[in-house]
Order: structure tokens, then C-alpha cells, then sequence
């Protein structure tokens, strides 16, 4: 049977899920954007089978035109984390399971110091990033990454990437705990904690357009980092972003323009990051670090990422993303207090890394 397929209406019985239809679809004059009350009730009645498969089309594609809110996302948010598979049977789980009111309790242990999304896949360079998330992991900084494959065969996405460097994704978040007690680094795929989610993008094909869910899977922080860093790929979901991390309690965050849409500053230029903490709003501008831009790679090879770290050859462009966004995330992190310190930070955890450490 259909996930979404079992509901059946009658003539004279509307259902419960079409008012929130009606409320994106009215028209120009008539239409508004839901309340996070309304967004929140709305996802979570997707999330519950609760909905018409044509109601489902119907209300991603209104959300797609439309554009989301801080508010509409914040509301997203919170209803699909409480359906997340991210606790394991034993009380004393070191995954608690993510509450309906956000992140506002910071005061627990937590599992991971950096949440950092990765949904895009990568088509014009190489996922760099995966080299600045394992050099702060090296330094002893907790990393969670979770992302998903996406239906494209030209784009490279991150899971496929680690395997060629001999790094396993987790299968339970157990081995997510012990990967990062052990490792500092983990990466959970979305289709493991939340395979409902995954089935909504695996869509795209059949609707021809992303919708609502390719954004509120960046900010799902998972392990209740107290830390998150995201990329996008449209500049005007930056500011959607940070507004919604703030409605959302969540201590720290940063938000970029990245590489591809991934979460990867791009050298070749400037690059906007837009930040929250403690509720408290910011933004700065980190410039470009080449006066010209690099050409693409004819193909992407990803165990280029391996030979890069290992010293084996060099790349002008990719290294320079690696501690550039190294750089980003050190300043997000407080771990410098200035970009220029941030990058001279970046540079000697690069220069001193380890180049054994994929053989």
C-alpha cells in the first residue's frame, strides 16, 4: 500500500489537512504564510501518514512558490525531529530524543560540539568540506554530519565520498555515539533516522522541483549540537536560516552560501556567513582568497580528496576551501576571535595534520 495512499474522503467530508492547503492557495490576495503553530501541526500530520498523496504534492509545491518563512521552517522543524528514529532502547542512551519545544534545555552533556548538514551533493569541485570536518575532528572537535543521495548520477554526495577514504557511514545511533567517542566524527544518513523524510525527497523526480523538506532536513541537528553550521545554495534562504535557528532556541549557528549548496566556503569568493548566538543576530563578510576563479574539475574524483591530505599532490583550490572553511567554523566555535586568527588557526591544524591517517 502507498505511504500516502489509504485515507479515503468522502463527497461531503472535507479533510483535515486541506485547510492548510487552502491557507497557501487562495490566491494572491488571499494567500498567507502559516503560523509556526500551523506549520508545525501541518508537517506533523505528513509525518503521521495523515495526509492524501495529492494532498501531499499539493501543499509542497504552494510551499515551493511561495517560499518558506522563519517561522513556517521553525515549525517543520520541531514536528519532524519528534519522528526522527534517533533514541535507542536503553535509558541511558546518550541520543535523548528531541523535544517538541527545540533546543531551549543546553544544559545536558552533549553527544556532538558541530552539527553540519550536508543534503547538496557536489558537482562542480569536490566535497572539500569532508576534509575541514575531519581536520577539526583531529583536533578535537565532536563533528555530526548527516545528509542524503540524492537521485542525481552527475552530482557526488557525501556518503559516497567517505567510503573512499575508508570511512563508514553509521547504521544505528549507537555506532553514531561510538564513532564519535572513538573518532570525533560520525555521519548518519537521512534515510536511517528519518526514512519518511527521505521518501518525501526521493520525489523530486516525479514533482520536478525540491520543496520545504531539502530545507528543513539541514536543520534537524539530530545530536542536539549545541553548534550548527549549514549551506545553501540560494542566497535568499541565508536570512530563513538564521531567523528560524533562532525561533528554534538553537545556541550557535552559521549559515553560508556554500559551495554547490553544500556547507563549504568557496575561496574564489566572498562569502556572506550569517550567524546566531543566544538568540543575538550577526553577519560578516569573509572575502574572496583568489582574484580569479579556479576552473571546475573536468570530472570528480573523490580519491583526490586522500591524495590531497596525504601530501601526494597539491590543489590550490581545494586546500584553500578546506581551511577556509575550517576558518569559518573555528570563528563560529569560539575558538578564534578574529577571521585573521581563524585562518592562521586553520592553516597550522592543516599544516600539522596527520597524512597517515586514510592509509
Amino acid at each position: 500500500m502507498n505511504k500516502f495512499s489509504h485515507h479515503l474522503q468522502t463527497d461531503s467530508e472535507e479533510h483535515p489537512f486541506a485547510k492548510y492547503i487552502r491557507i497557501l492557495g487562495r490566491g494572491k490576495k488571499g494567500v498567507r504564510a502559516l503560523t509556526q503553530d500551523e506549520a508545525y501541526i501541518a508537517m506533523k500530520m505528513i509525518m503521521a501518514d495523515a495526509v492524501l498523496p495529492e494532498q501531499l504534492g499539493a501543499f509542497l509545491m504552494l510551499m515551493r512558490i511561495k517560499e518558506e518563512t522563519p517561522e513556517e521552517l521553525a515549525g517543520f522543524v520541531v514536528a519532524a525531529r519528534e519522528f526522527c528514529i534517533i533514541s535507542v532502547e536503553r535509558s541511558d542512551s546518550p541520543f535523548d530524543k528531541l523535544r517538541t519545544n527545540g533546543l531551549e534545555n543546553q544544559n545536558h552533556a552533549h553527544l556532538a560540539d558541530l552539527d553540519w548538514s550536508t543534503y547538496a551533493g557536489k558537482r562542480r569541485h569536490l566535497p572539500w568540506f569532508i576534509l575541514s570536518a575531519l581536520l577539526l575532528a583531529d583536533n578535537g572537535i565532536k563533528v555530526f554530519m548527516h545528509g542524503a543521495e540524492g537521485p542525481s548520477s552527475s552530482r557526488l554526495y557525501t556518503e559516497t565520498a567517505l567510503s573512499h577514504l575508508g570511512i563508514n557511514a553509521a547504521t544505528s545511533p549507537d555506532q553514531v555515539a561510538e564513532q564519535l567517542q572513538n573518532q570525533q566524527f560520525s555521519y548518519f544518513s537521512l534515510a536511517q533516522f528519518c526514512p519518511l523524510l527521505q521518501k518525501i525527497i526521493d520525489l523530486r523526480p516525479i514533482l520536478g522541483l525540491r520543496s520545504p523538506v531539502h530545507t528543513l532536513v539541514r536543520m534537524l541537528n539530530p545530536a542536539n549540537a549545541p553548534y550548527s553550521m549549514q549551506g545553501i545554495f540560494h542566497p535568499s534562504y541565508r536570512a530563513v536560516h538564521q531567523h528560524a535557528a533562532a525561533l528554534l532556541g538553537q545556541p550557535h549557528m552559521a549559515v553560508l552560501k556554500g559551495e554547490g549548496g553544500e556547507t563549504e566556503r568557496n575561496p574564489d569568493m566572498d562569502c556572506l556567513v550569517q550567524s546566531v548566538h543566544h538568540g543575538e543576530l550577526s553577519e560578516e563578510i569573509w572575502p574572496a582568497l583568489f582574484p580569479r576563479r579556479h576552473v571546475r574539475a573536468e570530472s570528480l574524483n573523490p580519491e583526490l580528496l586522500r591524495a590531497v591530505w596525504q601530501g601526494d599532490i597539491s590543489d590550490e583550490f581545494g586546500e584553500a576551501a578546506v581551511i577556509g572553511t575550517v576558518a569559518v567554523a573555528l570563528t563560529l566555535l569560539g575558538k578564534a576571535s578574529n577571521q585573521q586568527r581563524a585562518q592562521i588557526l586553520a592553516q597550522e591544524y592543516w599544516n600539522e595534520r596527520d597524512r597517515q591517517r586514510f592509509t
